[in-house]
């Protein structure tokens, strides 16, 4: 199959299971665990060039490339990562997971539980950013990285990679964060639940277990999904793409879909219903709810931040009011006011909180020259000694399916 230009071409997933139990945050444990994840380029020989992606919240391990047998299957963060994209995987090894408790792979409230033989539903434990960082350092660790040249994400992404900064600073020599912030405001909270208590009053929910059921809340996810989409775009940017247009010529003094953005949000929340799991959402807006760092240091982020070694860089959006600007300034100052060396972007982009998603040329001309500064500093590192197959709170058996015991394959084909 022809690869086309800057594209990593046809990708494989692949899955790893973790029998030892790993400790969460609310006192639970999850047990004899997968996760699914991709990996594109190669690791070179000191293990130095290695770069994880961590997802928002509706996305995956699929970051790039293309699946043989679902060609229009596009990886989320395709126009990012890629051979002489700004991640450049001619130069780096760069890992996407799928994080515990979605429904991409890893193990998750539609996964069988061992104890009983049914799906987890609504037994499966809550989750944090800390939970899944923990997890996302086994799997370093049973791929024998033991320091990734940069930790990225953006939005709920860029919380995972700040975590891996102050929970691993041993581990992270770059954070990349971008359109994030260390906390959730009252109302972005606030939008999470209404998703939720749409999801969870749908009567096809039956209290989370509705795999029993054999049925879907699919009216509770497609309005979870719509009040989503809403808050991701920016009012000029619904005002370019729909403005008052209407469907047809006229009103109709009804209560069907008439403006072309009701059909718009319609779309986008029939589409989500058919391929997302209700308990992970409820999962996953949890977990966002719940990152505050400051919240142990008495709401001082710059002490929160403290144990964090690495360098870092921020970006974001000036029309994201989801996540807006003076969010990341925030995380900035406190960085600053450890010593810490940081780099800030606040690009004027017109896209709301999805233009870090985008193909927004001054945008990733940013990301690409600091990747370019990660490129530098991989080349004059000296190696890093490994470090035992053991992560916070113990390590995975090592064996990936579709791997011999110890070979860690690019999951990248010709």
């Amino acid at each position: 199959m022809h690869t086309p230009p800057g594209s990593v071409g046809t990708v494989t997933p692949q899955s790893m299971r973790f029998r030892e139990p790993l400790a969460l945050a609310s006192g639970a444990t999850i047990a004899d665990y997968h996760l699914k994840y991709e990996t594109y380029g190669t690791l070179n020989a000191d293990k130095s060039n290695a770069v994880l992606i961590c997802h928002a919240l509706n996305a995956s391990h699929h970051v790039a490339g293309t699946y043989a047998d679902d060609p229009k299957n596009v990886g989320w963060w395709d126009n990012m990562v890629g051979p002489g994209k700004p991640v450049d995987t001619n130069r780096f090894f760069v890992i996407g997971v799928n994080n515990l408790g979605s429904c991409f792979g890893s193990t998750g409230p539609m996964s069988l539980d061992p104890a009983t033989g049914k799906p987890y539903g609504a037994r499966f434990p809550v989750v944090t950013v800390e939970d899944w960082v923990d997890a996302q350092a086994r799997l370093a660790d049973a791929l024998g990285i033991a320091r990734f040249a940069a930790v990225m994400g953006g939005s709920l992404g860029g919380m995972q990679a700040i975590a891996w900064a102050t929970r691993y600073p041993q581990r992270i020599a770059h954070c990349v964060a971008i359109a994030t912030t260390p906390k959730l405001s009252a109302q972005n909270i606030a939008f999470n639940d209404v998703a939720r208590t749409a999801i969870q009053s749908d009567p096809d929910f039956h209290g989370g277990d509705y795999y029993a059921w054999g049925v879907v809340p699919k009216r509770g996810l497609r309005v979870a999904r719509m009040i989503g989409h809403i808050t991701y775009l920016s009012g000029d940017d619904m005002a370019e793409k729909f403005g008052r247009a209407l469907r047809t010529d006229d009103y109709k003094f009804g209560y069907g879909v008439e403006f072309e953005v009701e059909s718009y949000l319609r779309y986008q929340g029939d589409k989500f219903s058919e391929y997302f799991d209700a308990n992970t959402y409820l999962l996953i807006t949890r977990a966002l709810d719940y990152f505050d760092p400051a919240r142990l240091h008495g709401g001082d982020l710059a002490r929160a931040l403290a144990p964090a070694q690495c360098k870092f860089m921020l970006a974001s959006f000036t029309t994201d009011w989801r996540f807006s600007p003076e969010r990341s300034r925030e995380i900035v100052e406190a960085l600053i006011r450890n010593g810490r060396e940081v780099a800030y972007a606040e690009i004027d982009a017109p896209h709301g909180h999805d233009a870090f998603l985008l193909d927004d040329p001054r945008y990733h001309r940013v990301v690409a020259a600091y990747f370019e500064q990660i490129h530098r500093d991989c080349e004059a590192v000296a190696p890093v000694p490994p470090l035992p197959f053991k992560g916070r709170g113990g390590g995975g058996d090592g064996l990936q399916q579709g791997a011999a015991p110890g070979e860690t394959r690019t999951g990248a084909q010709p």
